[in-house]
């Protein structure tokens, strides 16, 4: 019997060596990155150039990169919560009370031992026995 060697190979969450490396490069980058934009934003000027540091980007995106990425984040959600809104049915909509497998259902009376199976109940039912007297 031959064995396909891709399916033996589980994806598993356990740290592997290529995922240390990748993670300790993205640590580094990180902080090296921080470090940058640190000595971009509080550094001034005129020791950047003694330095040889002379093409920088403007002190205002310092500022003004953090808090556009802060709003865009915000309009984000935003959005995203109007989306939910905008595709949730009203209240009135006969869509909440049922779907389109609901109608097709096959109700069998289930074995004395067994757990019945799921299905959708109809609203007349569930009305006549919630609402009406016996």
């Amino acid at each position: 019997m031959v064995v396909d060697s891709s399916m033996t190979e589980e994806h598993k969450p356990s740290p592997t060596p290529e995922r240390a490396v990748y993670g300790y490069v993205l640590y580094l980058a990180s902080y090296i990155g921080l470090g940058v934009y640190l000595v971009w934003a509080y550094v001034p000027d005129s020791w950047l150039n003694a330095v040889g540091l002379t093409y920088w980007p403007q002190k205002y995106w310092a500022v003004a990169l953090p808090v556009y990425l802060c709003v865009v984040i915000l309009l984000f959600y935003l959005a995203y919560l109007g989306l939910i809104f905008i595709n949730t049915p009203p209240l009135t909509s006969l869509s909440i009370i049922t779907d389109s497998h609901a109608s097709s259902q096959d109700v069998t009376p289930p074995s004395p031992e067994g757990i019945p199976p799921l299905c959708d109940l109809d609203i007349v039912e569930v009305n006549r026995y919630l609402y009406l007297d016996r």
